[in-house]
């Protein structure tokens, strides 16, 4: 042969390969199973980067080799096609974002199969298909009616939680149960941008400023899921997974277990306190002043008339830098005094409290007791600002010229006793237990246990997402569709842009909004937020063992095939994954 004809020969085999279904898995148990995944492509209008057959070549070739070997091999692939990109590309060009969708889907699957990869088409999903997004509903709706039993360390139904015997009015006991659910509602600071009239996740933000978009923190109504009970079951369940160090290390990062004291510090003239977290509760009488988020509710109360315009000012500016900016080491430390003064529980002296945005209301408690000598961030507020800086640990060896710089390491403590306590010549992890179980025994703190981890924000201002299945009703109750009224689809809209109050476009149709319930007879609205791109992408895995399965999202038997005892056995995806995607995939499972 002269040449190779690529078009003539690899369309012939691949055309061969389909019509025999010879990539096609099949749920044949007598045979050993083999689980190949990649990260299913959002299907942009761009088509394939370089990056996607990069992957995805290196798991055809394991996929292909095991498949030689004997083994039962699934190799599918599908795409995760919600999103803000195509919502932004009908916002422009008025075309549906569904049409859009299938033209770029189409696009891919053209683009991959002309690339010859081992995919078990029969089993493509599409995260907008109402037959799979029916069931990413009723998994949001199992989340909504469950509430985490600490003593059981797991999740039971809603119906199943003890309730208060003085609560006997059914509002009260609706409300005391939202504030159980796994699924919830509240007010959270979020990335809201104008513009585009939703909110973005921390990992949106650089690119769509690049795109010329401005973003400010601004607190909204939410959906929040309470992933932070499972925060050390998370952590504990990394030693079951078979990925790599370094993955495992930025969720453990990512989770950030800290363990140490809350301590409650007096207000000069008020009855509230400012709690702060600490990991080191051994440097408390080097405490000189408190910081506060900007946002942090005890501001605008405790702030003197004096000092009232530079802390809004000061407020208004933190409202436009993200928690990125806000927290980067390198930056010069801001802030502003709010004129009132905290009492240092251990040194009995008055402490001022300031205002900084690198202190985040929703890490911890919203407030950090600051010790410059202890700590390079809290030292280098000092300086900037001529706070006092005291040494309340020495190196256990030699001596630290506290003035120069913070010493962070642990040692032992001087200069910290009083009429109660001494921690005095107390090495640090001496020193840390007895100054807790003095916080203890004054009932002014406690020993806690915290992680970084945040509650996860599940609701975007945007259409083109899975709707939340919910109904509000005129009566201030609400109740979560049932599986027969199942998928809740998006309706068709005139426009879609944001409504303009900060609501999606969903909030601009009548019957979405205005309609009676033919279960209840009431009048209600739904929910007018849709979920993540996150949501979809949480269990496709799943899906693909059983993708057209209308009576349940996935087969017990099928799961038990492909799942044991391993679960899938390669995962191909990019770094970026390797924190959000798999974190969230694995509270979800």
């Amino acid at each position: 042969m002269s040449s190779y004809q690529f078009l003539e020969i690899e369309k012939k085999w691949q055309k061969y390969w389909e019509e025999k279904g010879i990539f096609k898995a099949t749920e044949d148990f007598s045979k050993p199973k083999f689980y190949v995944l990649d990260m299913f492509p959002y299907p942009s209008g761009a088509g394939l980067h370089i990056g996607h057959p990069e992957g995805y070549t290196a798991t055809d070739i394991v996929a292909r080799y095991k498949k030689m070997k004997g083994y039962n091999v699934l190799h599918p692939m599908g795409f995760d096609a919600f999103g803000l990109p195509t919502e932004r590309y009908s916002m422009v060009t008025g075309i549906h974002p569904r049409i859009a969708t299938e033209r770029n889907i189409n696009v891919f699957r053209n683009q991959l199969k002309m690339l010859g990869f081992a995919y078990d088409w029969s089993r493509e999903i599409n995260t907008t298909d109402p037959k799979y997004f029916k069931w990413t509903q009723w998994m949001f709706i199992n989340i909504y009616n469950s509430w985490f039993d600490e003593e059981q360390q797991k999740a039971r139904p809603i119906d199943e939680l003890p309730i208060p015997d003085n609560l006997k009015d059914p509002l009260e006991i609706e409300n005391y149960k939202d504030q159980h659910r796994l699924a919830y509602i509240a007010m959270i600071p979020v990335n809201w941008c104008e513009e585009l009239g939703t909110v973005l996740a921390n990992e949106e933000i650089e690119e769509w400023r690049e795109k010329g978009y401005s973003v400010q923190r601004k607190p909204m109504r939410q959906w929040m899921i309470r992933i932070t009970k499972y925060a050390e079951r998370l952590l504990n369940d990394l030693e079951l997974v078979d990925w790599p160090y370094s993955t495992k290390e930025m969720q453990k990062n990512w989770i950030g277990k800290s363990e140490g004291a809350e301590i409650e510090f007096p207000i000069v003239g008020y009855d509230e306190k400012i709690t702060v977290f600490t990991t080191r509760p051994d440097t408390l009488f080097g405490a000189t002043y408190l910081v506060l988020a900007p946002e942090h509710p005890l501001v605008p109360k405790i702030t003197t008339p004096e000092q009232k315009a530079l802390v809004e000012e000061y407020i208004q500016q933190a409202a436009l830098k993200t928690d990125l900016e806000r927290t980067e080491l390198s930056k010069v430390k801001t802030g502003v005094p709010t004129g009132a003064f905290g009492i240092n529980p251990a040194t009995k002296q008055k402490i001022p409290i300031w205002i900084a945005d690198y202190v985040l209301v929703h890490y911890g408690t919203g407030a950090i007791m600051a010790v410059p000598g202890h700590d390079e961030r809290d030292f280098e507020f000092a300086q900037t600002f001529g706070l006092p800086i005291v040494q309340v640990v020495k190196p256990v060896d030699g001596d630290w010229d506290i003035n120069q710089s913070a010493f962070v390491d642990d040692g032992v403590n001087i200069n910290s006793a009083n009429d109660e306590v001494s921690l005095d010549d107390l090495p640090t992890k001496e020193a840390k237990s007895k100054i807790i179980n003095w916080l203890e025994s004054k009932k002014i703190g406690k020993r806690r246990i915290q992680y970084k981890l945040r509650d996860w924000l599940f609701s975007r201002q945007r259409y083109w997402g899975e709707p939340i299945p919910i109904i509000f009703f005129e009566d201030g109750t609400k109740r979560a569709l049932d599986l027969d009224e199942l998928p809740l689809l998006l309706p068709e809209v005139k426009e879609f842009k944001p409504a303009g109050t900060g609501e999606s476009p969903l909030a601009t149709v009548e019957g979405w909004v205005n309609f009676i319930d033919k279960k209840t007879g009431k009048r209600g609205r739904f929910e007018t937020n849709t979920m993540p791109q996150w949501a979809g992408s949480c269990w496709y895995y799943l899906r693909f063992i059983d993708p057209h399965n209308d009576q349940f999202f996935c087969d017990s038997e099928k799961e038990r095939y492909w799942m044991q005892p391993n679960g899938v056995d390669l995962y191909v995806g990019g770094a970026e994954h390797a924190v959000l995607h798999l974190l969230y995939a694995r509270f979800w499972h």
